[in-house]
Protein backbone atom coordinates (compact mmCIF):
# COMPACT_ATOMS: atom_id res chain seq x y z
CA UNK A 1 0.00 0.00 0.00
CA UNK A 2 1.36 3.38 -1.06
CA UNK A 3 -0.18 6.55 0.29
CA UNK A 4 0.03 10.25 -0.49
CA UNK A 5 -1.70 13.04 1.40
CA UNK A 6 -2.35 16.57 0.20
CA UNK A 7 -4.12 19.49 1.86
CA UNK A 8 -5.94 22.61 0.71
CA UNK A 9 -5.57 25.38 3.27
CA UNK A 10 -5.93 29.10 2.62
CA UNK A 11 -6.66 28.22 -1.03
CA UNK A 12 -3.24 26.58 -1.56
CA UNK A 13 -2.74 22.86 -2.22
CA UNK A 14 0.36 21.24 -0.73
CA UNK A 15 1.71 17.71 -0.28
CA UNK A 16 1.80 16.86 3.41
CA UNK A 17 2.95 13.22 3.53
CA UNK A 18 3.89 10.26 1.36
CA UNK A 19 4.45 6.59 2.09
CA UNK A 20 6.15 4.58 -0.63
CA UNK A 21 6.91 5.52 -4.21
CA UNK A 22 3.33 6.23 -5.24
CA UNK A 23 2.39 6.42 -8.92
CA UNK A 24 -0.51 8.86 -9.23
CA UNK A 25 -1.81 7.01 -12.31
CA UNK A 26 -2.15 3.83 -10.25
CA UNK A 27 -4.07 5.36 -7.33
CA UNK A 28 -7.37 3.48 -6.91
CA UNK A 29 -8.94 5.46 -4.08
CA UNK A 30 -8.92 9.05 -2.85
CA UNK A 31 -10.70 10.06 0.36
CA UNK A 32 -11.13 13.83 0.72
CA UNK A 33 -12.55 15.30 3.92
CA UNK A 34 -13.35 19.00 4.08
CA UNK A 35 -15.32 21.78 5.77
CA UNK A 36 -18.72 22.09 4.08
CA UNK A 37 -18.63 25.75 3.05
CA UNK A 38 -15.04 25.40 1.90
CA UNK A 39 -16.01 22.44 -0.28
CA UNK A 40 -18.80 24.49 -1.83
CA UNK A 41 -16.45 27.41 -2.44
CA UNK A 42 -13.48 25.48 -3.82
CA UNK A 43 -15.18 22.58 -5.71
CA UNK A 44 -12.08 20.35 -5.34
CA UNK A 45 -13.12 17.43 -7.53
CA UNK A 46 -11.58 18.65 -10.80
CA UNK A 47 -8.23 19.31 -9.16
CA UNK A 48 -8.20 15.89 -7.51
CA UNK A 49 -9.19 14.25 -10.80
CA UNK A 50 -6.28 15.96 -12.57
CA UNK A 51 -3.87 14.57 -9.97
CA UNK A 52 -5.32 11.04 -9.79
CA UNK A 53 -6.84 10.35 -13.21
CA UNK A 54 -7.90 6.73 -12.59
CA UNK A 55 -8.99 6.86 -8.96
CA UNK A 56 -12.38 6.51 -7.33
CA UNK A 57 -12.66 9.87 -5.56
CA UNK A 58 -14.89 10.19 -2.48
CA UNK A 59 -15.43 13.65 -0.99
CA UNK A 60 -17.46 14.53 2.10
CA UNK A 61 -18.11 17.42 4.46
CA UNK A 62 -17.01 17.31 8.08
CA UNK A 63 -17.17 18.93 11.49
CA UNK A 64 -13.36 19.03 11.50
CA UNK A 65 -10.58 17.30 9.58
CA UNK A 66 -7.98 14.97 11.09
CA UNK A 67 -4.47 14.67 9.73
CA UNK A 68 -1.82 12.70 11.63
CA UNK A 69 -2.07 13.99 15.23
CA UNK A 70 -3.72 17.33 14.45
CA UNK A 71 -7.24 18.68 14.13
CA UNK A 72 -7.88 21.07 11.24
CA UNK A 73 -10.81 23.34 10.46
CA UNK A 74 -11.62 25.12 7.18
CA UNK A 75 -9.41 22.76 5.18
CA UNK A 76 -9.62 19.84 2.77
CA UNK A 77 -7.41 16.82 3.51
CA UNK A 78 -7.14 14.26 0.69
CA UNK A 79 -5.58 10.80 1.09
CA UNK A 80 -4.66 8.95 -2.10
CA UNK A 81 -4.13 5.19 -1.87
CA UNK A 82 -2.40 2.86 -4.32
CA UNK A 83 -3.25 -0.71 -3.37
CA UNK A 84 -0.90 -3.43 -4.57
CA UNK A 85 -2.72 -6.64 -3.62
CA UNK A 86 -6.45 -5.90 -3.69
CA UNK A 87 -9.06 -4.22 -5.86
CA UNK A 88 -11.89 -1.87 -4.93
CA UNK A 89 -15.35 -1.04 -6.21
CA UNK A 90 -17.51 1.94 -5.31
CA UNK A 91 -21.21 2.69 -5.48
CA UNK A 92 -23.26 5.82 -4.81
CA UNK A 93 -26.96 5.90 -3.98
CA UNK A 94 -29.14 8.94 -3.33
CA UNK A 95 -31.68 9.46 -0.58
CA UNK A 96 -34.40 12.11 -0.37
CA UNK A 97 -35.56 11.51 3.22
CA UNK A 98 -34.88 9.19 6.15
CA UNK A 99 -37.82 6.92 5.27
CA UNK A 100 -35.77 5.58 2.33
CA UNK A 101 -32.84 4.52 4.54
CA UNK A 102 -33.55 0.79 4.42
CA UNK A 103 -34.19 0.84 0.69
CA UNK A 104 -30.93 2.59 -0.19
CA UNK A 105 -29.03 0.40 2.26
CA UNK A 106 -30.23 -2.73 0.47
CA UNK A 107 -29.38 -1.21 -2.90
CA UNK A 108 -25.89 -0.26 -1.80
CA UNK A 109 -25.15 -3.70 -0.37
CA UNK A 110 -26.38 -5.45 -3.49
CA UNK A 111 -24.22 -3.21 -5.68
CA UNK A 112 -21.10 -4.18 -3.72
CA UNK A 113 -21.70 -7.87 -3.00
CA UNK A 114 -19.31 -10.38 -4.58
CA UNK A 115 -17.72 -13.68 -3.56
CA UNK A 116 -14.36 -12.06 -2.83
CA UNK A 117 -15.72 -9.02 -0.95
CA UNK A 118 -13.43 -8.48 2.06
CA UNK A 119 -14.83 -5.33 3.71
CA UNK A 120 -17.09 -2.31 3.20
CA UNK A 121 -16.48 1.30 4.16
CA UNK A 122 -19.43 3.73 4.10
CA UNK A 123 -19.50 7.53 3.83
CA UNK A 124 -23.09 8.71 4.20
CA UNK A 125 -25.08 11.90 4.13
CA UNK A 126 -25.52 12.92 7.74
CA UNK A 127 -28.68 15.02 7.52
CA UNK A 128 -31.28 12.97 5.61
CA UNK A 129 -30.38 9.44 6.66
CA UNK A 130 -31.56 7.26 9.52
CA UNK A 131 -28.17 5.68 10.15
CA UNK A 132 -29.57 2.80 12.19
CA UNK A 133 -31.94 1.73 9.40
CA UNK A 134 -29.20 2.12 6.78
CA UNK A 135 -26.84 -0.16 8.67
CA UNK A 136 -29.56 -2.67 9.51
CA UNK A 137 -30.38 -3.05 5.81
CA UNK A 138 -26.72 -3.41 4.87
CA UNK A 139 -26.24 -6.04 7.58
CA UNK A 140 -29.28 -7.94 6.34
CA UNK A 141 -27.77 -8.33 2.88
CA UNK A 142 -24.19 -9.11 3.90
CA UNK A 143 -25.39 -11.41 6.74
CA UNK A 144 -22.86 -9.92 9.18
CA UNK A 145 -20.09 -11.85 7.41
CA UNK A 146 -18.33 -8.80 5.96
CA UNK A 147 -16.73 -6.25 8.31
CA UNK A 148 -18.24 -2.83 7.76
CA UNK A 149 -17.46 0.62 9.13
CA UNK A 150 -17.62 4.29 8.18
CA UNK A 151 -19.38 7.46 9.21
CA UNK A 152 -21.95 10.15 8.55
CA UNK A 153 -20.75 13.38 6.98
CA UNK A 154 -20.77 16.50 9.15
CA UNK A 155 -21.42 20.22 8.88
CA UNK A 156 -19.38 21.67 11.72
CA UNK A 157 -21.87 22.55 14.50
CA UNK A 158 -24.36 24.13 12.08
CA UNK A 159 -26.49 21.03 11.35
CA UNK A 160 -27.75 22.68 8.13
CA UNK A 161 -26.77 20.17 5.42
CA UNK A 162 -24.05 17.64 4.69
CA UNK A 163 -22.32 16.83 1.43
CA UNK A 164 -21.06 13.56 -0.07
CA UNK A 165 -19.91 12.80 -3.60
CA UNK A 166 -18.38 9.96 -5.62
CA UNK A 167 -16.41 11.12 -8.65
CA UNK A 168 -18.09 14.51 -8.47
CA UNK A 169 -18.19 17.55 -6.26
CA UNK A 170 -20.23 16.55 -3.22
CA UNK A 171 -23.93 17.33 -2.83
CA UNK A 172 -26.67 16.59 -0.31
CA UNK A 173 -28.39 13.22 -0.08
CA UNK A 174 -25.63 10.88 -1.25
CA UNK A 175 -24.32 7.69 0.33
CA UNK A 176 -21.11 6.10 -0.95
CA UNK A 177 -20.00 2.53 -0.34
CA UNK A 178 -16.46 1.34 -0.95
CA UNK A 179 -15.92 -2.40 -1.34
CA UNK A 180 -12.51 -4.00 -0.84
CA UNK A 181 -11.96 -7.27 -2.72
CA UNK A 182 -9.44 -10.07 -2.37
CA UNK A 183 -7.66 -11.65 0.57
CA UNK A 184 -4.64 -9.34 0.57
CA UNK A 185 -6.03 -6.81 3.06
CA UNK A 186 -6.18 -6.92 6.85
CA UNK A 187 -8.66 -4.60 8.56
CA UNK A 188 -9.13 -3.74 12.23
CA UNK A 189 -11.78 -1.81 14.14
CA UNK A 190 -12.07 0.05 17.42
CA UNK A 191 -14.90 2.17 18.81
CA UNK A 192 -15.04 3.66 22.31
CA UNK A 193 -16.87 6.51 24.00
CA UNK A 194 -15.68 7.07 27.56
CA UNK A 195 -18.92 8.67 28.78
CA UNK A 196 -20.21 8.01 32.30
CA UNK A 197 -23.74 6.78 32.92
CA UNK A 198 -25.80 8.10 35.81
CA UNK A 199 -29.27 7.48 37.12
CA UNK A 200 -31.38 4.35 36.50
CA UNK A 201 -32.19 2.75 33.17
CA UNK A 202 -35.69 3.61 31.99
CA UNK A 203 -37.90 2.15 29.29
CA UNK A 204 -38.86 3.96 26.09
CA UNK A 205 -42.65 3.85 25.99
CA UNK A 206 -43.44 6.07 22.98
CA UNK A 207 -41.25 6.84 19.98
CA UNK A 208 -41.25 6.99 16.20
CA UNK A 209 -38.02 6.14 14.36
CA UNK A 210 -35.49 8.47 15.97
CA UNK A 211 -37.99 10.74 17.76
CA UNK A 212 -38.45 9.99 21.47
CA UNK A 213 -41.75 11.07 23.06
CA UNK A 214 -42.03 9.25 26.38
CA UNK A 215 -39.73 7.57 28.89
CA UNK A 216 -41.73 5.54 31.37
CA UNK A 217 -44.86 7.56 32.13
CA UNK A 218 -43.30 10.98 31.52
CA UNK A 219 -42.73 13.15 28.47
CA UNK A 220 -39.15 12.60 27.31
CA UNK A 221 -38.18 16.26 27.32
CA UNK A 222 -39.62 16.84 30.80
CA UNK A 223 -37.63 14.03 32.40
CA UNK A 224 -34.53 15.05 30.47
CA UNK A 225 -34.78 18.59 31.82
CA UNK A 226 -35.14 17.23 35.35
CA UNK A 227 -31.80 15.46 35.00
CA UNK A 228 -30.05 18.39 33.37
CA UNK A 229 -30.96 20.78 36.18
CA UNK A 230 -29.36 24.18 35.53
CA UNK A 231 -28.12 23.02 32.12
CA UNK A 232 -31.72 22.71 30.89
CA UNK A 233 -31.73 26.46 30.21
CA UNK A 234 -28.97 25.91 27.65
CA UNK A 235 -30.87 23.41 25.50
CA UNK A 236 -30.57 22.31 22.76
CA UNK A 237 -26.81 22.97 22.85
CA UNK A 238 -26.40 21.43 26.30
CA UNK A 239 -27.75 18.12 24.97
CA UNK A 240 -24.31 17.36 23.56
CA UNK A 241 -23.01 17.24 27.13
CA UNK A 242 -25.65 14.71 28.17
CA UNK A 243 -26.29 12.01 25.54
CA UNK A 244 -28.25 8.83 26.24
CA UNK A 245 -27.04 5.26 26.25
CA UNK A 246 -29.52 2.87 24.67
CA UNK A 247 -29.89 -0.87 24.39
CA UNK A 248 -32.72 -2.51 22.53
CA UNK A 249 -32.85 -5.50 24.90
CA UNK A 250 -31.32 -6.31 28.26
CA UNK A 251 -28.84 -8.64 26.53
CA UNK A 252 -27.49 -5.98 24.15
CA UNK A 253 -24.42 -3.86 24.69
CA UNK A 254 -25.43 -0.19 25.04
CA UNK A 255 -24.79 2.32 22.25
CA UNK A 256 -24.68 6.08 22.69
CA UNK A 257 -27.24 8.33 21.03
CA UNK A 258 -26.68 12.05 20.42
CA UNK A 259 -29.64 14.44 20.64
CA UNK A 260 -29.97 16.48 17.45
CA UNK A 261 -32.94 18.67 18.38
CA UNK A 262 -35.78 19.13 20.85
CA UNK A 263 -39.44 20.06 20.36
CA UNK A 264 -40.78 22.12 23.25
CA UNK A 265 -44.38 21.87 22.03
CA UNK A 266 -44.41 18.08 21.66
CA UNK A 267 -41.92 17.61 24.53
CA UNK A 268 -39.91 15.28 22.32
CA UNK A 269 -36.26 14.77 21.41
CA UNK A 270 -34.82 13.77 18.03
CA UNK A 271 -31.74 11.54 18.01
CA UNK A 272 -29.06 10.65 15.46
CA UNK A 273 -30.23 7.02 15.47
CA UNK A 274 -33.27 4.86 16.20
CA UNK A 275 -34.86 4.96 19.65
CA UNK A 276 -37.29 2.01 19.52
CA UNK A 277 -40.18 1.40 21.90
CA UNK A 278 -39.11 -0.99 24.64
CA UNK A 279 -35.46 0.06 24.54
CA UNK A 280 -33.69 0.85 27.79
CA UNK A 281 -32.09 4.29 28.08
CA UNK A 282 -29.81 5.92 30.62
CA UNK A 283 -28.47 9.43 30.89
CA UNK A 284 -24.75 10.03 30.40
CA UNK A 285 -22.28 12.84 31.07
CA UNK A 286 -18.77 13.70 30.00
CA UNK A 287 -15.55 13.11 31.90
CA UNK A 288 -12.94 14.62 29.59
CA UNK A 289 -10.04 12.48 30.77
CA UNK A 290 -12.07 9.31 30.27
CA UNK A 291 -13.23 10.49 26.83
CA UNK A 292 -9.60 11.00 25.76
CA UNK A 293 -8.49 7.69 27.27
CA UNK A 294 -11.29 5.97 25.35
CA UNK A 295 -9.78 7.19 22.07
CA UNK A 296 -6.49 5.52 22.96
CA UNK A 297 -8.40 2.33 23.82
CA UNK A 298 -10.19 2.41 20.46
CA UNK A 299 -6.80 2.71 18.74
CA UNK A 300 -5.45 -0.20 20.76
CA UNK A 301 -8.44 -2.37 19.88
CA UNK A 302 -8.05 -1.55 16.18
CA UNK A 303 -4.53 -3.02 16.18
CA UNK A 304 -5.29 -6.34 17.87
CA UNK A 305 -5.27 -8.25 14.58
CA UNK A 306 -1.95 -6.72 13.43
CA UNK A 307 1.58 -7.95 14.13
CA UNK A 308 3.03 -4.59 13.13
CA UNK A 309 1.61 -1.07 13.11
CA UNK A 310 -1.19 -0.70 10.51
CA UNK A 311 -0.32 1.17 7.35
CA UNK A 312 -3.41 3.42 7.38
CA UNK A 313 -5.90 4.48 10.03
CA UNK A 314 -9.16 6.34 9.36
CA UNK A 315 -10.43 8.12 12.47
CA UNK A 316 -14.10 9.12 12.66
CA UNK A 317 -14.99 10.95 15.86
CA UNK A 318 -18.26 12.61 16.82
CA UNK A 319 -18.92 16.34 16.59
CA UNK A 320 -20.34 16.05 20.11
CA UNK A 321 -16.93 15.03 21.43
CA UNK A 322 -15.34 18.00 19.71
CA UNK A 323 -17.85 20.44 21.15
CA UNK A 324 -17.54 18.99 24.64
CA UNK A 325 -13.74 18.83 24.67
CA UNK A 326 -13.23 22.25 23.13
CA UNK A 327 -9.53 23.17 23.25
CA UNK A 328 -8.68 19.67 24.45
CA UNK A 329 -10.06 18.02 21.29
CA UNK A 330 -6.63 17.51 19.75
CA UNK A 331 -5.62 15.48 22.80
CA UNK A 332 -7.75 12.53 21.67
CA UNK A 333 -6.05 12.52 18.27
CA UNK A 334 -2.65 12.74 19.95
CA UNK A 335 -3.62 9.81 22.18
CA UNK A 336 -4.35 7.74 19.07
CA UNK A 337 -1.03 8.69 17.50
CA UNK A 338 0.82 7.53 20.62
CA UNK A 339 -0.73 4.08 20.23
CA UNK A 340 0.06 3.76 16.53
CA UNK A 341 3.54 5.28 16.55
CA UNK A 342 5.05 7.09 13.58
CA UNK A 343 4.61 4.45 10.86
CA UNK A 344 0.81 4.64 10.51
CA UNK A 345 -0.68 7.26 8.18
CA UNK A 346 -3.65 8.87 9.90
CA UNK A 347 -6.61 10.66 8.33
CA UNK A 348 -10.24 11.17 9.31
CA UNK A 349 -12.93 13.62 10.31
CA UNK A 350 -15.46 14.68 12.92
CA UNK A 351 -18.88 13.34 12.02
CA UNK A 352 -22.59 13.21 12.77
CA UNK A 353 -22.43 9.47 13.47
CA UNK A 354 -19.94 6.61 13.47
CA UNK A 355 -20.35 3.11 12.03
CA UNK A 356 -18.39 0.19 13.43
CA UNK A 357 -18.60 -3.21 15.07
CA UNK A 358 -17.70 -3.19 18.75
CA UNK A 359 -15.35 -6.16 18.32
CA UNK A 360 -14.19 -8.44 15.47
CA UNK A 361 -17.11 -10.84 15.93
CA UNK A 362 -19.88 -8.24 16.29
CA UNK A 363 -22.19 -6.72 13.72
CA UNK A 364 -21.74 -3.13 12.59
CA UNK A 365 -23.82 -0.58 14.49
CA UNK A 366 -24.40 3.17 14.46
CA UNK A 367 -22.65 4.98 17.28
CA UNK A 368 -22.67 8.55 18.53
CA UNK A 369 -20.17 10.30 20.77
CA UNK A 370 -17.44 7.73 20.02
CA UNK A 371 -13.99 7.67 18.53
CA UNK A 372 -14.24 5.01 15.84
CA UNK A 373 -11.12 3.78 14.04
CA UNK A 374 -10.68 1.54 10.99
CA UNK A 375 -7.16 0.29 10.32
CA UNK A 376 -5.76 -1.15 7.08
CA UNK A 377 -2.65 -3.05 6.02
CA UNK A 378 -1.92 -5.09 2.91
CA UNK A 379 -0.60 -8.59 3.58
Amino acid sequence: MKIQQIALEKNIWSKISEKGDLNTANVQLVLAFGERKYLEEMSPYEHLRSLYPNAEIVINSTAGEIYQDKLHDNSIIATAIEFEKISIKTSQVTIENHLQSSQVGEELAQNLMADDLNAIFIISDGANVNGSELIMALNEIIKHKIPMSGGLAGDDARFEKTLVGLNQNPTSGNIVGIGFYGDGLKIGHGSMGGWEGFGPEREVTQSEYNVLYKIGDKAALDIYKEYLGKYAEELPGAALLFPLSMRVTEDDEPVVRTILSIDEEKKSMTFAGDMPVGALVRFMRANLDRVIDASAEAAQNSTLAFKDAPELAILISCVGRKLVMGQRTEEEVEAVREIFGDKTIITGFYSYGEMSPRNPNARCELHNQTMTITTFSEL
